[in-house]
């Protein structure tokens, strides 16, 4: 009778057996599929937890720098966002009274400069660590600090001439593939500069090319999909639902940047 209990007990251990060898079966066939070494090496760099990093970043750092560039060019740094996101009018109307700013002048005491460029080199930084652990590389002492600074010049250069390019065409086919190939270009070269050419050119042109495809994805998504978020963010919250939207933003951005480099290597 003892073994007769027994039975229902043996039974049930050996469909567990059973259920967890066919659980770490699919999960070895997961792990040596390209998806599974994609998200393998995307976890092991830490590809969410950097993007809230960057998007923290953005917003306390990066933003101040861009609104007091951009004011100093002559130009407003409500253009240069809602170019990146690709806005429609509503929700464009919505960023530019977000950024709306109370004077038409901005006096900067030396403590103010040095924190502004503090931190946007902080954000320079953060990239650059990303590359590194990204593509293996080490850093290079006071080489590494040059380079922040040329990349600093080379994204507002970026920004310009994508706001440029956008106020000449207006939009459409030739626009968007213009848009592609001039991300290309500067993200090889935002990674080029970045790692301080200890990796070379030809190296890094699959992962400019892939960041290129997912930063123009992630504009034709956020002109659908923030856009409406913005207006009904907005209109719930006020312009904190509006910065909540910006920030979603600066997270799927620093997802951009590691998928990119992290799948180009891989191609190659």
């Amino acid at each position: 009778m003892g073994g007769g209990r027994d039975t229902p007990r043996r039974d049930g251990r050996t469909r567990w057996r059973r259920a967890d060898q066919r659980w770490r079966a699919a999960v070895r066939r997961f792990d040596e599929s390209g998806a599974g070494r994609l998200w393998g090496r995307l976890s092991a760099v830490d590809f969410f937890g950097h993007s809230f990093q960057l998007a923290a970043l953005g917003l306390l750092c990066f933003f101040p720098f861009l609104i007091i560039a951009t004011s100093a060019a002559g130009h407003d740094a409500a253009t240069v966002l809602i170019g990146w996101l690709g806005l429609d009018e509503q929700a464009a109307q919505a960023v530019s009274s977000l950024f709306a700013p109370t004077t038409s002048s901005y006096s900067l005491t030396a403590t103010s400069t040095v924190l502004l460029v503090l931190g946007v080199m902080a954000v320079a930084g953060t990239l650059q660590s990303w590359y590194r652990l990204m593509f293996d590389a080490s850093g290079r002492g006071w080489r590494d600090t040059g380079a922040r600074l040329v990349w600093v010049v080379w994204l507002l250069g970026y920004a310009a001439a994508q706001a440029a390019v956008g106020r000449a065409l207006g939009g459409g086919f030739l626009t968007g593939l213009l848009g592609f190939l001039w991300a290309a270009v500067f993200w090889w070269g935002s990674m080029y500069v970045l790692l301080t050419r200890v990796v070379p050119w030809r190296a890094l042109l699959p992962a400019a090319l892939v960041t290129s495809g997912c930063w123009t994805g992630l504009g034709v998504f956020s002109a659908h999909y923030f856009s409406a978020s913005i207006v009904a963010n907005e209109q719930k919250y006020g312009p904190i639902g509006v910065v909540m939207v910006i920030l979603s933003w600066l997270v799927a951005v620093g997802v951009v940047i590691h998928l990119g480099a992290v799948v180009g290597r891989l191609l190659r």
